[in-house]
């Protein structure tokens, strides 16, 4: 397997990604030779060369039942005609090979060309337009993952992680006086352009893994903010939010969830640098940006 410089993609060393690999195209008669990792920082998802399929490797440590979960949903979206990246037809998923998750999905070839965020605003709507599926989906609780990841980065400074905890206690107090202006509904956790796929002339979502029942200004904040936080402009940001039909940005609370969502994006990468050292750098980069209530600091993609 081929791969770009990325340390242990999914937790998992190159060995062991290999031997994972190949134990899950054995199951299901796919072969491995060539394939390439396309992404790791958080799963590994890895691209076959010899069939269009992307096996997805869950990260090291998650659990089963959160990707049959998943996996259940999307399902659900795809037998509603939904625009999401579809599973690769291997029968019943996720398999278990050597106690790790593991997904098969259909391998979208993409243009040259990139996803604009407005062209995510489509789907999205919809996915926020859609009934509550009639099975069990977690409750978005952004605080409740930002504190389970500190308490779970090792990395970082004690003075810093009590900074960060100390910030998540004082935008939990902001988030009581918060109310919302959309309907709850199902949101997909963490939309993106690098979460979002060409589908021929069609733009369909992807990454499911932080699907949840809550309220969609959550998704339309993370949209902002990787506009602003990575490089793109404010037209850029304005063509979504006039295609979705509403600008986040414009709405009183709009500060309070910025803050909330940026802080879990900040924690969420601080945990995992024990398996990606190199992201170091960038995540202090961030915090000192916090610190000085920064808004406009550009970020890196980690």
């Amino acid at each position: 397997m081929t791969a770009p410089s990325a340390p242990l993609p999914g937790g998992f060393d190159e060995a062991e990604l290999q031997h994972v690999l190949n134990q899950a195209c054995a199951a299901v008669g796919l072969n491995p030779k060539g394939a390439q990792l396309l992404r790791g920082h958080t799963n590994a998802v890895v691209h076959l060369n010899t069939a269009p399929v992307v096996i997805k490797v869950a990260r090291r440590g998650s659990k089963f039942e959160n990707v049959q979960r998943t996996a259940k949903f999307v399902q659900w979206l795809m037998d509603r005609g939904f625009p999401t990246v579809p599973l690769h037809p291997v029968g019943d998923q996720p398999l278990k090979v050597d106690g790790h998750a593991v997904t098969y999905w259909t391998y979208l070839p993409q243009p040259e060309h990139s996803l604009s965020a407005a062209q995510i605003a489509k789907p999205l709507f919809a996915l926020h337009s859609l009934p509550i599926p009639p099975f069990n989906l977690p409750v978005l609780d952004n605080l409740r993952a930002i504190r389970l990841s500190i308490r779970s980065i090792t990395a970082l400074p004690n003075e810093t992680k009590a900074f960060l905890a100390e910030r998540a206690d004082r935008l939990e107090k902001a988030l009581q006086a918060v109310e919302y202006a959309l309907p709850e509904g199902v949101v997909q956790g963490d939309p993106q352009h690098r979460n979002a796929l060409f589908h021929g002339d069609e733009t369909v979502l992807c990454d499911w893994d932080t699907v949840a029942v809550g309220q969609p200004e959550w998704d339309l904040v993370t949209l902002e903010i990787h506009c602003r936080r990575f490089g793109y402009s404010y037209d850029h940001y304005k063509e979504f939010a006039d295609t979705y039909g509403f600008d986040v940005t414009r709405w009183s609370h709009f500060p309070t969830l910025r803050d909330i969502r940026e802080l879990r994006m900040i924690t969420t990468n601080a945990r995992k640098i024990s398996h990606a050292p190199t992201s170091r750098d960038e995540i202090e980069r961030r915090v000192t940006g916090l610190r000085c209530e920064d808004t406009s600091l550009r970020w890196s993609i980690l």
